[in-house]
């Protein structure tokens, strides 16, 4: 009865991280490189030391909500976790927000950023929320060019000075849902004498990153038409100078089955004192920036939670001993953990692909082409590696037997909290119908094609079984959609819409890891994406089926 099992061990998360190293040296010109690494260096001695074992210890700590205090008064004060305390500090002092909004490396701003949330995102109990949110109102705020609401909240949000800075909320979910934001119930009722501030009336059913100084929230000024038309975006700061609440009330914090740490609130608004961002109408077309913002964040913590989860999988197959040998010399296994390596790759590759499109168009950079890619990308990667990420993590906790069910191992929090991913910032469904939507308004599968053979085009003949699908998988979703059009309309599209969106995304992370392995060859160091890009071929990347199925789905449903 003397054997005890070794735990997994981290050490330095960017230093053991190939996959974002190589990335990176194929990406970054060679003196941001250089500036670059020392930063992530520090913060991964922090992901896989400090935070790491505090995330594990804490793994219990929850927020708490105090409504009233001892003299009956209404408080509403959030108490959050120790850990999300020191986030806040930390965060500010690395510059999390300001990396992208300084733009020191110019287009390179974003992966710089990035890469920075991806070495620590799955260490500090999702934290990434209150910082997504408020990349987002920072970048919503400057498209908006409301010079008064720059003025005020910009160098709050993007402080390096943890006394300063803020963080933002995004308020748009109500009873009514979430996704069709269009039915949102919040009344805007105008301050007399005034065509800019409001009051907002409403509830919020739905509210995170609530301990925020500021959030954008929607609401329907008095006398607007229904539909999202009629919906303008507010700018609300959270308290009034005195430290009272703007009119907001506090209902409960939401019993969440993952990402408990986050704060997550139903909101009462009751007079909330509000500024109109951007105009009294078209408030959903001006949360377009947010989304595309907080989207991208969203791909960068799935990535993020696969790699940890494969990282912790993989040292552990390493130390534990079963039926006579490690797990890693184990061939069921070991084919088992490639599996999901490669996905992950795949999902790495696409998600910064993204970011480093965002980044182009926020320094002027954008080609016509890559602007097309762009607005294909956004809903498609987000989609793409939410569903990767819950698939991947699960796969993981499988890999540790009994301990990957055990809360105190800190490894079923892995999965609790991938499992958001699909849903906030849009569903898959959703975001496969933005995808139909981005093409039905003027935009082609043309700049997607062209990056997917751009990719290929050089590849070594080892890899001509994946260059081979990844055209043909292309190819096929193209005359899919143009033939379904023509059958069968709008309708019979949108019922393989999902399957449409995860070929492309799927065909493009093949073709991503052919080209990592192409420009890693020089260097000698394409074997690793190289086994990646021939593992995702076979495990499959086309997934649309030509025969219309909306039939024997309504009968099967009885709908």
């Amino acid at each position: 009865m003397s054997f005890y099992q070794s735990p997994p061990e981290l050490g330095n998360t960017f230093l053991t991280d190939d996959v974002l190293r190589r990335y990176l040296r194929n990406t970054l010109p060679e003196d941001v490189l250089k500036q670059v690494e020392p930063e992530l260096e520090t913060l991964g001695e922090l992901a896989g030391g400090e935070f790491y074992r505090e995330a594990n210890a804490q793994h219990n700590d929850e927020p708490t909500l105090e409504q009233w205090g001892a003299w009956g008064k209404r408080v509403d004060e959030i108490r959050l976790t120790p850990l999300w305390q020191k986030a806040q500090k930390l965060t500010a002092e690395k510059g999390i927000v300001a990396t992208a909004y300084e733009k020191k490396n110019g287009a390179y701003s974003r992966v710089h950023q990035f890469s920075l949330v991806y070495v620590i995102e799955p260490s500090w109990h999702v934290y990434s929320c209150p910082l997504a949110m408020t990349d987002g109102a920072a970048k919503t705020l400057l498209t908006s060019k409301n010079q008064r609401l720059v003025e005020r909240a910009l160098p709050r949000l993007t402080s390096r000075n943890p006394a300063d800075a803020w963080t933002s909320g995004q308020w748009m979910t109500e009873r009514t849902g979430g996704s069709d934001v269009a039915i949102c119930e919040t009344v805007a009722k105008a301050i007399e004498g005034s065509d800019t501030e409001f009051t907002l009336h409403g509830t919020k059913w739905f509210s995170s990153a609530t301990t925020s100084q500021m959030a954008l929230t929607l609401g329907r000024p008095e006398g607007n038409p229904p539909g999202g038309s009629g919906l303008a975006l507010f700018y609300a700061e959270i308290r009034n100078p005195d430290g009272t609440m703007n009119g907001i009330g506090v209902n409960r914090l939401k019993d969440k089955l993952g990402t408990r740490m986050v704060p997550t609130a139903e909101l009462s608004l009751d007079g909330t004192r509000a500024i109109a961002v951007s105009g009294l109408k078209d408030g959903i077309k001006n949360i377009t920036p947010m989304l595309t913002v907080t989207r991208t964040w969203n791909a960068v913590c799935a990535v993020a939670a696969m790699g940890r989860a494969l990282t912790l999988a993989k040292d552990y197959a390493r130390r534990r001993i079963a039926f006579g040998a490690p797990l890693n010399q184990k061939p069921l296994h070991v084919d088992t953990l490639a599996a999901m390596e490669a996905e992950y790759q795949g999902a790495f590759l696409i998600t910064f692909r993204a970011v480093e499109l965002l980044g182009k168009e926020e320094n002027g950079e954008l080609t016509e082409q890559d602007a097309g890619l762009l607005r294909l990308l956004t809903p498609i990667v987000k989609l793409i590696t939410g569903k990767q990420a819950v698939a991947v993590t699960s796969e993981c906790l499988e890999a540790f037997g009994g301990a990957g069910y055990i809360e105190d191992t800190g490894l079923p929090r892995l999965l609790r909290d991938a499992q958001v991913l699909p849903i906030w910032e849009g569903t898959t469904n959703v975001l496969s119908l933005d995808l139909l939507r981005v093409l039905s308004k003027g935009g082609s599968l043309e700049p997607l094609l062209r990056e997917i053979h751009a990719c290929l085009d050089g590849a070594d003949a080892s890899l001509e079984g994946p260059v081979t699908a990844a055209r043909r998988a292309v190819e096929h979703a193209g005359t899919w959609l143009m033939r379904t059009l023509e059958a069968g309309g709008p309708a019979a599209v949108e019922a393989g819409a999902r399957r449409l969106a995860l070929t492309l995304g799927r065909t493009l992370e093949l073709a991503l890891l052919v080209r990592e392995a192409t420009r890693s060859k020089a260097r000698n160091d394409d074997a690793v994406p190289a086994a990646a890009a021939r593992r995702l071929w076979k495990t499959g990347v086309d997934l649309i089926v030509d025969e219309a199925l909306d039939v024997d789905a309504r009968t099967l449903l009885g709908v």
